[in-house]
């Protein structure tokens, strides 16, 4: 084949409207994803682009040119998900397919940002943006908003940090202390810009539909998952308590940020790391079924134990210092030596896992390098 028609639709509206599979192959497949898709929500500019393909793919013939049109979806939740998807239909379709070039055809920026991935695969001789020509009416301020606010990505960006607002003040004035409202929506609200700043939302995403598959294949991962998180909400919880015991006595200029981080982190650095713990255990056991090394995630539990270490031993220090321990740990010199004994022990650990997994790095690599040798004498 000479030249591919690429039409791409990121996110999935060709499964998730038109109840259709991808790739689609062939311009007559083509033609009736793009009508099925029209009939379903005919302001859905992946149609344009799919009909837009089709009419390169007619040029291209009418000059002569071996050419075929295919297209792919990727999912939902636009980002790492569906573009993976994607490259996966992509690399199928090349296995299957010998293709020189290709014409990529998109309805905008968002779907362009695929350009370098099938770029790697093959070469692309033009990017052909499908563009809908508008009459007055749609192009009102009216019908723009409305559908902006429609499309779950501006939505999400817009609506949730509204919604969490409101919902978090109803809260504060339900418990009758109206001041701290503005703390709480200040703090959910920054939470959530950095849980989308940093990218978050794809990663959870990504994690999300490797749970469910866990759980359709019967893994053991799925449940060490879901006992991690239940433990990480029960730390939290208990931590928060502990934390406004004290803020609601004497407030946080009494005792100070750095002292009530101590006392979140004191209580808790070992639920979190029993949570960290189950889960590495559920991988551990996946893998060892499985016939697949484990030295990694074993390497992963002891550092896990050693981190839990260095923070429990410096939160105790700190609260002995303010003269919040109680017991054993209320003397400042006695946790400070605790906190020398966290501090080496956890090197210790630490120092066992890297060793641990070095010495079994390297029979695995010895392995690899045999595989790979016996492959090439096989060719």
């Amino acid at each position: 084949m000479q030249t591919l028609v690429i039409c791409i639709d990121r996110d999935n509206d060709l499964g998730e409207k038109a109840k259709m599979g991808t790739p689609i192959v062939g311009r007559e497949a083509n033609v009736q994803a793009a009508v099925a898709l029209g009939i379903a929500d005919p302001e859905d500019s992946d149609t344009n682009t799919i009909f837009g393909g089709i009419r390169i793919l007619d040029e291209l013939r009418a000059k002569g040119v071996d050419a075929e049109i295919v297209s792919f979806a990727g999912d939902k939740n636009v980002g790492v998900i569906s573009d993976q998807k994607i490259a996966e239909q992509l690399e199928l379709y090349l296995q299957m397919n010998e293709v020189q070039r290709a014409i990529f055809v998109s309805d905008g920026a968002e779907d362009e940002t695929l350009v370098p991935i099938v770029q790697s695969r093959m070469k692309i001789d033009s990017v052909k943006r499908i563009v809908v020509m508008q009459s007055e009416n749609l192009e009102s301020t009216y019908y723009i908003l409305k559908h902006a606010f429609s499309d779950p990505k501006i939505s999400q960006t817009f609506f949730v940090p509204l919604g969490l607002a409101f919902l978090i003040y109803a809260i504060f004035l339900l418990a009758r202390y109206p001041e701290g409202a503005v703390v709480g929506i200040l703090a959910a609200v920054g939470l959530y810009m950095l849980y989308r700043g940093f990218g978050l939302d794809d990663i959870v995403a990504l994690e999300k539909e490797k749970l469910w598959d866990a759980f359709l294949e019967q893994r053991m991962v799925f449940i060490s998952y879901t006992a991690a998180l239940l433990v990480s909400l029960v730390a939290t919880v208990y931590g928060a308590m502990e934390v406004w015991k004290l803020y609601s006595a004497e407030g946080v200029w009494y005792h100070g940020t750095l002292t009530l981080i101590s006392v979140f982190i004191n209580v808790s650095v070992w639920w979190y790391a029993v949570a960290l713990l189950l889960a590495d255990m559920g991988k551990i056991f996946d893998l060892k079924t499985d016939g697949r090394p484990i030295y990694r995630n074993i390497s992963i539990s002891l550092f896990v134990i050693a981190t839990g270490l260095l923070f429990w031993g410096a939160s105790t220090y700190i609260l002995a210092a303010a003269s919040l321990s109680d017991g054993t740990f209320s003397d400042p010199t006695l946790a400070l030596q605790y906190f020398v004994y966290s501090i080496a022990i956890a090197i210790l650990i630490a120092l066992a896992g890297i060793k641990y997994s070095l010495s079994n790095q390297a029979p695995e690599n010895e392995k690899r390098v045999r595989g790979r040798r016996k492959s090439k004498k096989v060719l």
